[in-house]
């Protein structure tokens, strides 16, 4: 006899759990992070530890005082690592921790906590950061400069994007490629090491954490319009935060399209804001900003390219801010 039960969704069950699914990121973020204690020293290992515990304490207190679920989850611990990999290795710890409330307290758990922020946390704590502390989160160091005789007095460096943004007028000289590549130049601590991270986003496609489409299209899409501008794609691709926000935070779930339509066209979107940025505005990186605004825009192309669903009328697409309430949907 064939027992049937009816319970309510979701009916498929898997055993992939955000807890499993969080850390295989951070296995996927260890090669990252193996070559940013490598560059950069043990100052940036001290770095990724306060910013993931900065995040639990955070995380946990909230849910504490307000008396919600207390399960320890790692999605904080990947929210902490994914800030520091966007910090400078000099920049102060107390600023650092600044950054983790913001990312943990108004972005993730004012919006309902895990799975409801409308950004990415690491994302945005990175650009309030850069806006209120841009003196401290745009100070570069020399690789290895931690193995001078005196690591207080480093050598300031300049990132590939700023050498190639002074054009003929820089006073460094640009990197090769395979220095490029390897992370051996300035930069925030784990965007550095494009080898590293592209080691990471193979992991997380096998393992189906993640699927490809959204960061082949933004990457790509940096590399088509740098060629077609006579710049140095290697440079474009290889150096600041591309690879790392193409491939660990592009790809966050609540934050981006479901549809592979929509994360094709978030990729693009990405990409072309990104090279927007680079080219024509007053700094020499976007990658933050491109996220942080296809993010905003998330709803906008879930509702133009989820397919409908087979035998339903479709319902003609209207900009909430457009519509009155009260039954009336007249403009």
């Amino acid at each position: 006899m064939i027992k049937l039960i009816v319970e309510p969704s979701p009916h498929i069950r898997s055993k992939n759990t955000s807890d499993r699914i969080m850390a295989k990121v951070l296995i996927a973020l260890t090669p990252a992070l193996a070559m940013s204690v490598y560059i950069f020293g043990p100052r940036a290992l001290l770095m990724c530890a306060i910013c993931v515990l900065s995040c639990t304490v955070f995380d946990v207190a909230y849910l504490r005082i307000f008396r919600k679920d207390t399960n320890f989850d790692l999605s904080p611990a990947v929210t902490g690592l994914l800030l520091a990999f966007n910090l400078p290795v000099t920049l102060p710890i107390y600023i650092a921790v600044i950054g983790c409330f913001v990312a943990i307290i108004p972005v993730k758990q004012l919006f309902g906590g895990l799975g409801q922020n409308f950004a990415n946390p690491a994302i945005t704590a990175r650009i309030v950061l850069l806006l209120s502390f841009s003196v401290q989160m745009t100070h570069w160091v020399e690789p290895f400069y931690y193995r001078t005789a005196n690591a207080a007095d480093a050598i300031t460096s300049a990132t590939p994007l700023a050498i190639a943004a002074e054009g003929v007028n820089a006073t460094e000289t640009m990197p090769g490629l395979v220095d490029l590549i390897l992370g051996f130049h300035g930069g925030s601590l784990g965007e550095t090491s494009a080898f590293a991270l592209l080691i990471g986003f193979v992991f997380l496609v096998c393992t189906r954490v993640i699927r490809s489409i959204t960061p082949l299209a933004f990457i790509g899409t940096v590399a088509v319009g740098a060629f077609a501008m006579g710049a140095d794609v290697g440079v474009q691709v290889f150096s600041g935060g591309l690879i790392l926000g193409a491939v660990y935070m592009a790809t966050d779930y609540p934050t981006t399209p479901i549809s592979l339509t929509g994360k094709f066209v978030f990729g693009v979107g990405c990409g072309l804001i990104t090279l927007a940025i680079r080219f024509f505005a007053e700094m020499p990186e976007g990658v933050s900003f491109a996220i942080l605004i296809m993010n905003i825009v998330t709803f906008y192309i879930d509702k133009i390219t989820i397919p409908r669903v087979f035998g339903a009328v479709a319902k003609p697409f209207k900009l909430p801010f457009l519509t009155r309430k009260g039954g009336n949907d007249e403009r």
